[in-house]
């Protein structure tokens, strides 16, 4: 099989050495979630892979990922989250107050009487139930706790209350980098395909737009988002916070029957080797899956915290690629 490994770049895979070695290992482009950057941090970074990519033969795509309507956390310091505890929800860009989260979305706010009660966040790795509502405050319970940092996501479960569009930063980095020919942009949060063509129509017909599919209208309009994007992921992280773990199984399931009949390609995504962030090794269910996926007519996989933050980003380069011809 022939295919293609997008890796995700960060603090464990932040050095011409290293992405050489990914390369070596397998993967054919990366990737840099511009959530997790400042401005300034996402010009260092350019700064160093413009001229390790543009000497290369062929240039290694570098996919950036904008935020959109996605909601993220705001600033404020690491913690951890305590089941049955009582913590707050504020309308603001940062918070150094404890059990008082920071959220930079005035339409969160909007969105939590039309909402579940549940608020998802980091994956659904925490989850919280909503006890009460102010206009720019939330008030909710933690049900599963755990450690939790900055700019991570937030969602109420099966929530479509949103603005879609993109915000001053997205349009700050395409200002920014727009004229980098190896660049490429993936999307987060697009609803439906009649987003998608106001997007193109910002962006241009020359530039690679990638649409990430992590809400269930998304992957209902495929076939018509396939008419305007370059490239479509299936993104199981946000897609399981928004839908829920059986849900999101059940629409990957039907979007991964579809995929022979899309004009473009389709990319698996999200803790496709997860246990390798930890281990050096996969589990055995992970590249059986990885496997199917493969079968299944995907173009490739987009590698996360495996190859960003994880112990091993060269290996799990090395191991995505093991069924290449």
């Amino acid at each position: 099989m022939n295919y293609d490994i997008i890796a995700t770049l960060g603090p464990s895979s932040n050095t011409p050495a290293i992405w050489q070695a990914m390369l070596d290992a397998g993967a054919t482009a990366f990737r840099l979630n511009t959530s997790h950057l400042t401005l300034a941090q996402l010009q260092h970074w350019l700064d160093r892979l413009t001229p390790f990519l543009s000497a290369l033969n062929p240039v290694p795509a570098l996919v950036l990922d904008l935020q959109g309507s996605k909601w993220r956390l705001g600033e404020f310091p690491t913690c951890a989250l305590a089941p049955d505890q009582h913590i707050e929800l504020i309308c603001a860009a940062s918070s150094d107050r404890p059990a008082v989260l920071p959220v930079p979305h005035l339409d969160f706010f909007h969105a939590a009487p039309v909402s579940s009660h549940e608020i998802v966040l980091n994956d659904a790795k925490i989850r919280l139930v909503r006890e009460s509502i102010e206009p720019e405050l939330l008030r909710a319970r933690v049900i599963s706790g755990g450690e939790l940092s900055a700019r991570k996501g937030i969602t109420f479960t099966a929530s479509d209350y949103r603005q879609e569009k993109l915000n001053d930063k997205d349009r700050a980095i395409l200002n920014q980098t727009q004229h980098l020919p190896f660049v490429r942009y993936a999307i987060s949060y697009i609803r439906d395909a009649a987003e998608l063509r106001k997007y193109r129509a910002h962006f241009g017909d020359a530039t690679y737009l990638i649409a990430k599919l992590e809400r269930q209208a998304a992957l209902d309009e495929a076939p018509l988002m396939a008419e305007v994007a370059d490239e479509l992921w299936v993104c199981r992280g946000d897609l399981g916070a928004e839908l829920g773990i059986r849900s999101m199984a059940e629409a990957v399931r039907r979007f991964s029957n579809t995929i022979g009949d899309l004009p473009i390609p389709a990319f698996m995504a999200g803790q496709v080797l997860e246990h390798m962030t930890d281990y050096s090794t996969p589990t055995r269910s992970e590249v059986c899956y990885l496997h199917d996926v493969l079968l299944e007519g995907y173009r490739g996989v987009v590698l996360s915290d495996e190859a960003a933050i994880g112990r091993y980003p060269i290996e799990s380069c090395r191991i995505a690629a093991m069924f290449r011809d």
